[in-house]
């Protein structure tokens, strides 16, 4: 026979084998999703932007939090062909935004491009071709 008791805001239940063996007569309640508390993901099933979305990285918060949304949203509810190509205002302002706060919003990639060397690979390669070009004509 089970057992249950309650300790703080733990509730501690023991079953016994016997009580495993029968099955669950638990039953499953389809998710509403029209319900305001339930998590949905960055497009809410009305289609508007949920902006409480953890994909979104708190970007929609913090210092350039509106800029951020204005250009998302913008993006989200473009109808150009080019999708978004009506929304570089919006976008330069969250990249001018951004870029005063650079401890907020780092821009390692560009950092990572710039410490990088060039790729010497074509400069062998046509200095190759040259040392050949130069050893056929002798």
């Amino acid at each position: 026979m089970a057992y249950c008791r309650q300790e703080g805001k733990d509730r501690i239940i023991f079953v016994t084998k016997e009580d495993h063996e029968t099955p669950s007569n638990a039953e499953l309640v389809a998710d509403d999703p029209n319900d305001p508390y339930e998590e949905h993901g960055l497009i809410l099933p009305n289609g508007d932007i949920n902006w409480n979305c953890p994909c979104l990285g708190g970007m929609a918060s913090g210092p350039c939090g509106e800029q951020f949304k204005a250009a998302f949203s913008c993006f989200h509810y473009s109808k150009e062909d080019v999708k978004g190509s009506d929304c570089v205002d919006q976008f330069r302002a969250m990249q001018e935004c951004m870029q005063k706060y650079p401890d907020l919003y780092p821009q390692e990639e560009e950092e990572e491009e710039e410490e990088q060397p060039a790729d010497p690979l074509p400069e062998a390669a046509s200095e190759a071709s040259a040392t050949k070009e130069a050893a056929a004509s002798s």
